[in-house]
């Protein structure tokens, strides 16, 4: 028999909630003081038209976790209909999450303290940095700390919005639909597009699918829902608020009107390379009054927190708060880089593991976590800061990405009909989709700068996966028994004899395989091999659980130790697990069949690196019961193997799917 363990669903709505907050909750840390900068005192009346869009957004994506239980997002949605469309819709996401990452860092330096740009600029590559080591080996607590930081941030905004509440009577008293430079349709149209990235992160719910507890689209809507409403409702009293700051009430022409258009400076604010002497005099007269826009529009949140604490309890408290909560913001988007780097490594494992990128990106280090791919996703975001630096040049970037994503995910959805929708549900979603589409065209239109960058994305992963299918030629395998690694497995059916005894092989290669056939073969023992393969990456592979049919190491592994157990008469049981705690499966599946030995290989790994990761053996060894007898043997190591190491490793050097 083959005893095969899917993903455990654990993820309620209440973990959940937390946890899409922390993607589609930081985006008000720069909405806002943008939304102020392009419109002024008619920012109210955008931030409610961005809601209204926002709640039929989140209603689509109540339907497209429905349909797609086992995540994926937009990834699984397109491709369904075409490949090469799943390709772009997968890259126009690492769009989004390398600018979600780059204006994350600069934003989060800028909550934290961070005014020079030079400053900001050097600490937040050296971020992308120190998360690359940090996810290197895997670990498992930024995950925890994500969700801290992300109640903390909630429990910040609820303070801060009741201490606004004061200011809402003055804020709408100065709110008007139109202002001084925006009057056209297309002025207006324009000014709404600016402000989309309100949408950013709402996609993350769609990848959160495969882990969510059943049924799915119940905790979905649960997850969704309250979401929203915290971000909507926090949106709209910290707009309001924003009108009424001093400097800000009296404000008559958009900042971005007044400065950019008027005056022609930079989008940091700072006159051109080539300015006039007249323009040079200009910026010295108004450089006071750009300083706070900036810093209003880089840290509204923080600036709202300051203005309203002192207003309600004085100077000192004030201060304090702008403080504590630039602090949590600030390690809030530091958090969202994180996850921002973590997604990246996804779609780059996802689009490899389908043949549409070098399989590279597919290797695995001990801690099971795809290499190639984090370096990747952590030297990305640096090279876009490397050419643009401020938070509004990356706002500018940031929206091509998510929006052309969620147009595809509706279109896709609404179009393929084996979907379970009902007619007006497609109806819907054929309308967002449209109106998604319309944003997408203007900000091709009117953002060549982010036209650009997407056009050098995709441009970059299509080209690569047109030169694969080229070049590409058979890979080289090992040799297999006729019939296939997979048949060799399921024919090991066994009837459990209660009076034989067990014994659980937990490591890989075959030195270990033969030597644990060899002692079942001497005691007369059922051979129990078990491959855990390790789930460290949130959402491993979007769309796709891990299964035994789809992972060559472990047909390889499971399959050499059943030819050679079928080759000496040995009764052989085949296990399978997909897991995130290597140790604790072990442990319970030896437990369970009542093995009474269990052999393991030793680990390789560094002593920092096991204090890092964990010792799989080491926590096998603290907590096995009396009466079973562990036993460790190091796999002699090749020249191969030196090689591997030095390279980074690959996934279960050591162990059946992880070192142990």
């Amino acid at each position: 028999m083959l005893v095969s363990e899917k993903r455990p669903r654990n993820l309620s709505w209440l973990h959940a909630g937390p946890l899409l907050f922390g993607d589609w909750g930081t985006s008000r840390l720069y909405v806002l003081g943008l939304a102020f900068y392009y419109t002024a005192h008619a920012s109210v009346y955008y931030l409610a038209v961005m809601s209204v869009i926002m709640a039929a957004v989140a209603w689509g994506y109540t339907i497209v976790c429905r349909c797609f239980p086992e995540g994926g997002g937009v990834y699984s949605a397109a491709r369904r209909i075409n490949p090469i469309l799943s390709v772009i819709a997968a890259t126009l996401l690492l769009c989004d999450f390398i600018v979600t990452a780059a204006l994350s860092a600069v934003e989060g330096f800028h909550y934290l303290g961070g005014h020079t740009q030079a400053i900001v600029v050097m600490a937040s590559i050296g971020t992308f940095a120190v998360l690359g080591i940090i996810n290197w080996y895997g670990a498992k607590a930024a995950g925890r700390f994500a969700l801290i930081i992300a109640i903390a941030a909630i429990a910040a905004s609820a303070i801060i919005g009741a201490l606004c509440l004061p200011l809402l009577p003055e804020g709408l008293r100065t709110a008007k639909p139109n202002v001084e430079g925006v009057h056209s349709i297309w002025e207006k149209w324009e000014s709404l597009v600016r402000i989309v990235l309100a949408l950013s992160g709402v996609e993350a719910v769609a990848s959160m699918t495969g882990l969510m507890r059943q049924p799915v689209a119940r905790t979905a809507k649960r997850t969704i829902w309250p979401v929203l409403l915290e971000v909507v409702i926090l949106n709209l009293i910290f707009g309001i608020a924003l009108n009424a700051l001093p400097g800000r009430a009296q404000t008559g022409v958009p900042d971005y009107v007044a400065y950019e258009q008027h005056m022609a400076l930079s989008s940091d604010l700072t006159p051109p390379a080539d300015a006039s002497p007249q323009l040079l005099a200009d910026f010295e007269r108004v450089k006071p009054h750009t300083e706070e826009v900036k810093e209003y529009r880089q840290t509204a949140v923080r600036v709202l927190a300051e203005h309203s604490g002192t207003r309600a309890f004085g100077a000192s408290f004030g201060n304090a708060l702008g403080i504590a909560s630039g602090i949590v913001f600030g390690l809030l988007l530091l958090s969202a880089v994180n996850t921002a780097i973590l997604a990246m490594v996804s779609v780059f494992y996802a689009l490899a593991q389908d043949k549409e990128l070098p399989r590279a990106l597919t290797r695995l280090n001990y801690a099971g976590v795809p290499w190639v791919g984090l370096v990747l996703a952590c030297g990305l975001p640096g090279c876009v800061l490397l050419f643009v630096h401020d938070d509004k040049a990356l706002g500018e970037l940031y929206a091509i990405g998510v929006v052309g994503a969620i147009a595809i995910n509706f279109l896709c959805s609404a179009w393929n009909r084996e979907l379970p929708i009902k007619r007006w549900e497609r109806a819907g979603l054929w309308t967002l989709g449209g109106v998604m589409s319309a944003i997408e065209a203007t900000i091709i239109v009117a953002k060549p700068h982010a036209t650009l960058f997407a056009a050098i994305v995709v441009g970059g992963v299509l080209g690569t996966r047109l030169f694969l299918r080229i070049t590409r030629r058979a890979d080289a395998v090992m040799p297999v028994p006729e019939a296939g690694w997979l048949a060799e497995i399921k024919a090991a059916q066994v009837k459990l004899d209660a009076a034989r005894p067990r014994i659980m092989l937990a490591a890989r290669g075959r030195d270990n395989a033969e030597y644990a056939v060899d002692l079942a073969r001497r005691r007369g023992a059922i051979l129990f091999t078990i491959y855990v393969r390790t789930l460290r990456v949130m959402d491993v592979q979007p769309g796709k659980m891990p299964t035994i049919e789809s992972d060559p190491a472990a047909l390889e592994a499971i399959g050499t130790a059943a030819v050679l157990a079928k080759q000496a008469g040995v009764p052989f049981v085949p296990i399978y697990v997909t897991s995130t705690e290597i140790a604790d499966e072990i442990l319970d599946y030896t437990v369970t069949f009542g093995c009474d030995t269990l052999i393991m290989g030793k680990t390789r790994r560094s002593l920092f690196s096991r204090a890092i990761a964990g010792d799989v053996l080491a926590k096998v060894g603290a907590h096995l019961p009396d009466g079973v007898e562990l036993v460790s043997r190091a796999t002699p190591r090749t020249p191969l193997d030196f090689a591997r190491a030095a390279l980074g490793g690959r996934d279960g050097d050591d162990g059946v799917s992880s070192p142990s």
